[in-house]
C-alpha cells in the first residue's frame, strides 16, 4: 500500500475509534469534538490526486535544471524548492529522491544567480541537521563552497556559500574538519576546532564573511 494512503487508513481508524468512545458523538451532535491527530498532507494527496512535497521537490529541480526554461522561471523554481526544505522531513528525502547530486552540481553554474540559489538551498537543508550535513559531506561538496565563498566574483554567492559552509559545520566535526582542509591560507585556523565550539566556529566564519564584505568595496 502506499505510504499516504496507509496513513491515511490509520488517522481514519483513530479518529473513528475517538469518536465513538466520545459521548457528545451521540448525545450533542452540536457539541465540539477532538480533532484527533492531524492529517498528512501527502496522505490527503494521494487520496485526491494532488502532488506530494516529494513530486513538488522533483518538479522543481527538473524546471531549474530544464534547457528550455527561463532563467526566470528557474529562479522561481529554486525559491518553491528552498522552501519546501526549510521542512526538515523532506530536507532529508533529498537523497532518496537523488536531489543532492543536482543541486550540488549547481553550485558549478555559469550562472551566477543559480549558484546563489543552489548554495542558499544547501545551507538550508543542513542547518541543524546532521543527516543532510552526512549528506552534503558525502558529496564532496564543501571544497566547492569554500572556493565559492574565497573566490567567486558575485557577492550574493560568496555571502550563500558563506551561509551554507555555517550551516554544515556547526556541530557537526567531520563537515567542520573537511572545512578547515579546504580553507586557504590565511583563513585556516591554528590547531584542531570543536564543531560544538561556537565562537571557535564563529571566528572562521567570521572570517569568511568579513573577506568577502572587502571583495565588495
Amino acid at each position: 500500500m502506499d505510504p499516504g494512503m496507509n496513513q491515511l487508513l490509520k488517522w481514519s481508524i483513530e479518529n473513528s475509534a475517538s469518536a465513538s468512545a466520545d459521548p457528545t458523538s451521540t448525545t450533542d451532535p452540536k457539541a465540539e469534538r477532538s480533532s484527533g491527530r492531524p492529517i498528512n498532507a501527502d496522505a490527503l494527496n494521494s487520496l485526491f490526486g494532488g502532488p506530494s512535497d516529494a513530486d513538488l521537490m522533483k518538479q522543481s529541480m527538473a524546471a531549474i535544471l530544464s534547457l528550455e526554461i527561463t532563467l526566470e522561471n528557474k529562479l522561481i523554481a529554486f525559491d518553491n524548492f528552498e522552501q519546501l526544505i526549510e521542512n526538515l522531513d523532506n530536507a532529508n528525502n533529498m537523497e532518496n529522491l537523488g536531489l543532492w547530486q543536482p543541486l550540488v552540481g549547481l553550485l558549478g553554474s555559469d550562472e551566477a544567480q543559480l549558484r546563489m540559489y543552489a548554495a542558499w538551498c544547501v545551507g538550508t537543508a543542513v542547518q541543524n541537521n546532521e543527516k543532510s550535513q552526512s549528506s552534503l559531506l558525502a558529496g564532496d561538496a564543501i571544497p566547492t563552497l569554500v572556493k565559492l565563498s574565497t573566490e567567486d566574483s558575485d557577492e550574493q554567492v560568496r555571502r550563500k556559500a558563506i551561509y551554507a559552509l555555517s550551516s554544515e559545520v556547526r556541530n557537526y566535526q567531520p563537515g567542520l574538519d573537511k572545512a578547515v582542509k579546504a580553507l586557504p591560507k590565511g583563513f585556516a585556523p591554528e590547531g584542531a576546532i570543536d564543531a560544538a565550539d561556537m565562537e571557535a566556529v564563529d571566528r572562521v566564519i567570521g572570517q569568511l564573511r568579513e573577506d568577502s564584505a572587502r571583495k565588495a568595496l
